[in-house]
């Protein structure tokens, strides 16, 4: 786990990464959400790798795009003045109101796209757009509900699957707005490393980065009954729970807490609850102002001495040395 905090993004990059740059066409009532959530961690990427992304976004005509919310987004440019030379990824943002219809102008721009090497992504129902084009031959490839059915008939050749995203080698599909940032986190990974995608989850997906922080090298699948039991602990960092209280609260008894423990975290409850709240501390003195005394308090450790001791013992550090990132 110590290998896997934001504190250790530069010493894993041997070598420096290039810049990626992703293009973003706007359609008619696209997806806010889903092209938010992509654009956000795309963001969050640069605060933890300063210029690693570059975005920009275009119209048809360069004209203002409204989405799905009614919100109106006046884009960069239009599609005649997109160079595909300078970019790695073009995203086609559609919605549940956009329209099903051919677009000559941008299937010109899509299969030209594609014989440049660019991947292409599409967002809600955007994999249409590239069916239609011609380019979902052969490819599995996600997409809206909605339009399941429409785009098995565009693309006949390609497998439509009821996920809600999928990357097929240079095609990227993602039918919801989740899938969208799991998409774009994705992409992410396969640029710039392991590290900056779990140090985007650290922030935009904390609550579920918390499980692999403590132990990264596991792949969790817990049972209802030890979820139940990590989902208390996790609410209750402050003020932390004895482990009587929390197998009450379950309807376990506390060897039984201990066993399941055990067997799917291969640790104990003492300590799986010490690593949550001392790997917790960590995010705080990286992404806040606060004091070490407050992140103690926020910790759930009875005083600062207490906190330090115990991060020293788990980082061979002491918290004062922490790394205060993008502040």
């Amino acid at each position: 786990m110590k290998g896997k905090n934001l504190r250790y993004l530069s010493e894993q990059q041997k070598a420096e990464p290039r810049h990626a740059r992703a293009g973003f066409i706007l359609l008619t009532h696209f997806s806010l959400p889903a092209f938010t959530q992509a654009l956000d961690t795309l963001v969050t990427a640069n605060l933890l790798e300063a210029e690693a992304f570059s975005t920009t976004t275009f119209s048809l005509g360069g004209e203002e795009v409204a989405s799905d919310l009614g919100l109106v987004i006046r884009p960069d440019a239009d599609l005649a003045s997109l160079d595909l030379s300078a970019f790695d990824l073009l995203v086609v943002c559609g919605g549940l109101r956009t329209p099903l219809r051919p677009l000559a102008e941008l299937n010109r721009l899509l299969q030209d796209a594609a014989r440049h090497g660019l991947a292409l992504a599409g967002l809600w129902n955007g994999a249409w757009f590239l069916g239609q084009a011609g380019l979902l031959g052969g490819y599995r490839c996600a997409i809206h509900p909605e339009h399941r059915a429409a785009l098995a008939e565009t693309a006949k050749a390609s497998q439509v699957t009821s996920e809600s995203y999928v990357i097929d080698r240079d095609r990227l599909t993602a039918a919801s707005p989740s899938g969208a940032f799991y998409l774009t986190l994705e992409w992410i990974g396969t640029l710039r490393g392991r590290a900056l995608v779990e140090g985007i989850e650290d922030i935009l997906a904390f609550e579920a980065s918390r499980y692999r922080r403590v132990n990264p090298t596991l792949n969790v699948k817990m049972t209802a009954p030890l979820r139940e039991v990590v989902n208390l602990m996790d609410a209750n960092l402050e003020e932390p729970l004895e482990l009587d209280q929390l197998a009450d609260y379950v309807g376990r008894s506390r060897r039984q807490v201990e066993r399941l423990f055990k067997e799917q975290l291969g640790t104990t409850p003492q300590r799986y609850y010490l690593e949550l709240r001392i790997t917790e501390g960590r995010r705080l003195l990286q992404h806040s102002e606060l004091t070490i005394l407050d992140v103690a308090i926020a910790c759930g450790f009875v005083s600062a001495s207490h906190f330090s001791k115990r991060y020293t013992a788990y980082f061979g550090y002491p918290p004062s040395k922490e790394a205060r990132l993008g502040l």
